[in-house]
């Protein structure tokens, strides 16, 4: 036992000795604080600026950077998002010209209920443009039931008569050409003259005496007579009545009732029970004689 404490004793002098070393140790050591030379004042001064233009520098390129990368994302986005704006565009015009389309035709077909003529359903694809519109094209012919001598019409009236026919297509005379004479009547007054083609999308009604009571606005409608086209349907409205001092008849204009300029889809009348005229249908360029 007095073993033990004796090196029990010997353990706790080496430890206050170790401790008591330690802390004279640290309480001995000194830090030199020297002022900095002129060189070290110089190259500081020098590289300081250039470290602080670095770090800037770093710091606004690491931003251009990220605004790029941002940039260019967003120009792909916008041209991703152009060209769907353009295809929704088009795909709305395409249903909004379909629309127009099924307008016109439920127009037109309506329009034709009453009478008793098979009717074709026809498109205006081309035009005699030497002639200023006076013939027609369209996308049907003999092997759709298209006719020689067959009415042409669209709910707003009269466009004129086949006159001729191929497989697929078939060409049509307006009553805007001189050579297409149209029997009419006034709707007001039932006084019958003849309507012919004369420039610039115009017609003259003529064969109408002077003293018949016709007026600007009186509208013009088919005859029945002639054997081609039933009768009703709408030609046209006078638009001007010259009094000419010499001879029996007035000289009146008349504007179609079809825009011949805006004409797309006809429709074509057959298997009618009017009788077909003796003479033979004039071409293009022909005169009757």
């Amino acid at each position: 036992m007095k073993l033990i404490n004796e090196s029990s004793k010997t353990k706790i002098v080496n430890n206050l000795i170790v401790a008591f070393l330690a802390v004279y140790g640290i309480s001995q050591k000194r830090f030199d604080l020297s002022e900095p030379t002129l060189f070290h004042q110089l190259v500081t001064e020098v590289i300081s600026p250039v470290q602080e233009g670095l770090a800037s520098s770093k710091k606004s390129l690491s931003s251009f950077w990220d605004n790029y990368l941002l940039i260019v994302n967003t120009s792909k986005e916008n041209n991703v998002l152009k060209k769907q704006i353009s295809r929704l565009e088009s795909d709305l015009t395409t249903m909004e010209e379909v629309r127009k389309e099924n307008l016109r035709l439920k127009r037109l077909l309506s329009y034709s209920d009453e009478m008793s003529h098979q009717k074709i359903m026809a498109q205006v694809v081309g035009w005699d443009s030497a002639n200023e519109f006076k013939v027609i094209r369209l996308n049907k012919g003999r092997k759709h039931g298209i006719q020689t001598m067959a009415p042409v019409i669209t709910d707003h009236g009269l466009v004129g008569y086949v006159y001729r026919v191929t497989e697929n297509f078939s060409d049509v005379l307006t009553i805007l050409d001189q050579n297409n004479r149209v029997d009419v009547m006034v709707e007001r007054t039932r006084t019958h003259g003849i309507v012919e083609g004369v420039f610039n999308f115009k017609c003259a009604l003529k064969y109408i005496m002077r003293n018949e009571p016709v007026e600007v606005g009186d509208k013009l409608i088919t005859a029945g007579v002639g054997g081609i086209y039933p009768k009703g349907i709408k030609v046209g409205m006078i638009t001007d009545i010259t009094k000419e001092n010499f001879g029996m008849t007035l000289s009146i204009e008349v504007i179609p009732s079809v825009d011949f300029d805006k004409l797309e889809e006809v429709l074509v009348l057959v298997g009618s029970s009017v009788e077909a005229p003796v003479t033979e249908p004039v071409a293009v360029g022909e005169t009757k004689k």
